[in-house]
């Protein structure tokens, strides 16, 4: 069975985010085990309560009884806020990044020293 030759923009979107997710499983496996990350194509309406303004291009759930922790990363926010293709991969990754700082209690140029918040 050979690959599509066409990939949906939302396939190479997902295709971003799991680059970016097993870059970062590389250097935090055990901090990261069992946590779900998924793509959504855009958040729910209602905010979480530190969110103030603006449209969350990414949000981290804290485990919950028998729910893992989980990462979700916002499609059409992203791809929205990305200047054009080139700068969409550092995007979804600088968003990944934030998100996993955000479970691990640490600043995001420390979950990755490549991250860079200019967007």
């Amino acid at each position: 069975m050979s690959t599509p030759g066409y990939r949906t923009r939302a396939e190479r979107f997902d295709d971003l985010v799991l680059d970016a997710v097993e870059d970062l499983e590389r250097r935090w496996a055990r901090q990261l085990e069992g946590v779900e990350f998924a793509v959504e194509d855009v958040p729910p309406s209602d905010p979480a309560p530190w969110e103030s303004g603006g449209v969350p291009l990414g949000r981290y759930f804290p485990a919950d009884t028998g729910l893992p922790h989980r990462i979700v990363v916002y499609r059409r926010p992203v791809e929205a806020r990305a200047h054009d293709a080139a700068d969409l991969p550092d995007l979804v990754r600088d968003v990944v990044v934030e998100q996993v700082a955000h479970l691990l209690g640490r600043a995001p140029d420390e979950v990755d020293p490549g991250y860079d918040d200019g967007h």
